[in-house]
């Protein structure tokens, strides 16, 4: 009974410790990108509130699953996190389980949604489309069918396109990118004739009217694209796409430590400059517990695995 006693106070006496060395934030992506961004945001005000010094630790490759694969071998003891990118980890352990080696279910214990990007449906302005509705009839009427660019096979504006198609009931040619640029140079030259983009990349260019945005992909109007209907409101229910953002740890990290970064996460996503450093990027600071963030990432596991098995994609 008092082996017991010690075990049962396990993860209390962890909490109370914790944090007492340097915490490691693994960026699974190169400096400079929006994770990393966010993490070097997150890994600075985790410090102060915390007590000691998160650091952030850069381990790109692979999609990003090179440094989630490494948190997710790490020992379960709250000093190695991952920040990642939850809709890309997603994708890529359906997609490619041969190179994500983790399970997005099993292999982490969730922490929190940091933060959302929405995804904006842009045309090149010479489609006679001005709504969502008149794109997709244009798409059902035409001999030829009209194309999507996206940065590359296995993206989430990849399956984005892919996840349109299904939900209107059209088909359209994918056309994919190294990258995100090359694809927005080619939509704005005339070369592809729309795309599913994150808000940030596109909206500069939306505003310059060199794109149309015909609708967000997200729940709820784009701040910043407030005269954009939602899908939804387009007549397109339930096509909600965005990219998540979260702070993971491996899994059987004891509950403690997770709720201790949890309530450390909480006030620090409150805080006006942190709203604005991220809003800078695009992003939207989101808030969640735990268990929150654990059902967002089964359900965002699920919904790509089914368009990914759907679509029968295969990795490149």
């Amino acid at each position: 009974m008092a082996a017991a006693a010690v075990l049962g106070m396990t993860g209390p006496v962890l909490a109370q410790d914790y944090p007492n060395k340097v915490i490691k934030l693994v960026v699974p992506y190169p400096p400079g990108g929006a994770t990393d961004v966010i993490g070097r945001v997150m890994a600075q005000k985790l410090s102060v509130a915390l007590g000691q010094q998160v650091v952030v630790d850069n381990r790109a490759g692979a999609a990003g699953s090179i440094g989630a694969a490494a948190v997710a071998a790490a020992p379960a003891d709250g000093y190695t996190l991952l920040m990642g990118a939850m809709t890309s980890h997603s994708i890529s352990a359906a997609l490619n389980p041969k190179v994500a080696t983790f399970d997005m279910d099993k292999s982490f214990a969730p922490v929190a949604i940091v933060g959302t990007v929405p995804l904006v449906f842009v045309v090149n302005p010479s489609i006679k489309a001005n709504t969502l509705a008149e794109f997709i009839a244009l798409a059902k009427s035409r001999p030829t069918p009209l194309s999507f660019a996206s940065a590359g096979n296995g993206s989430p504006q990849h399956l984005a396109g892919e996840m349109f198609q299904r939900a209107a009931g059209v088909q359209m040619l994918h056309v994919p990118y190294k990258g995100s640029g090359p694809a927005m140079t080619d939509l704005m030259g005339g070369q592809v004739d729309s795309m599913i983009e994150t808000a940030p990349a596109a909206q500069s260019h939306i505003k310059a009217g060199k794109l149309r945005a015909i609708a967000a992909a997200s729940a709820q109007r784009i701040a910043t694209l407030p005269e954009v209907p939602t899908a939804t409101e387009a007549g397109l229910k339930g096509f909600e796409v965005s990219s998540m953002f979260g702070i993971a740890a491996p899994a059987g990290t004891p509950a403690a430590i997770v709720t201790r970064l949890n309530d450390a996460l909480k006030s620090i996503l409150t805080l006006p400059d942190v709203k604005e450093s991220l809003l800078a990027q695009g992003v939207i600071a989101t808030y969640s517990t735990p268990q929150e963030a654990a059902v967002a990432l089964r359900n965002e596991s699920a919904k790509w695995t089914k368009v990914i098995r759907d679509g029968n994609i295969k990795p490149d």
